[in-house]
């Protein structure tokens, strides 16, 4: 079995509902997976657009140190380093300025710039990462290399 990635708000190739863009609440969607392999010991999730107009991917949000036991995310995650549920669970920094690129940021592509895409992509790692809470999506991918066992992606779209 594959691993898998969905959500019970979106399906994949379809519109986010705006209560999960900047436009709406910003609230982070629920995420749910199955068939994480066997001997994975974390897991990581990475959400970028990289249809921005910008050199890099606009990253959305960067979450890792998942348990490898946790089977999703509930909706609205709080915008903190360090999160209660899933246990042990640390967020990363997202491409808005510094003071509000914690956690989650939603969809909100320049108007007028058509319908973007935004991946959901998430890692089941052979080991735990040995880094702090706070990394960038550069860094995290750096400290995942030689981890990743499988990747699972979905895929919503938002334009304005």
């Amino acid at each position: 079995m594959t691993m898998q990635i969905t959500s019970t708000a979106f399906f994949e190739g379809s519109a986010i509902p705006r209560k999960y863009t900047g436009e709406g609440q910003d609230l982070s969607p629920p995420l749910n997976w199955s068939g994480v392999p066997a001997g994975t010991r974390e897991l990581a999730l990475i959400c970028d657009d990289p249809d921005a107009p910008t050199p890099e991917p606009w990253v959305h949000w960067i979450l890792y140190k998942i348990p490898a036991s946790a089977t999703g995310l509930p909706e609205g995650l709080p915008k903190t380093l360090q999160l209660e549920q899933p246990a042990g669970a640390v967020q990363g920094r997202n491409s808005w300025p510094e003071g509000e690129n914690i956690g989650y940021g939603g969809p909100m592509p320049p108007k007028g710039h058509g319908r973007h895409r935004y991946f959901f992509r998430l890692y089941a790692l052979a080991a735990p990462l040995p880094v702090q809470a706070g990394l960038t999506k550069k860094e995290l991918l750096s400290a995942m290399t030689g981890r990743i066992l499988e990747q699972a992606q979905l895929m919503g779209t938002y334009q304005r």
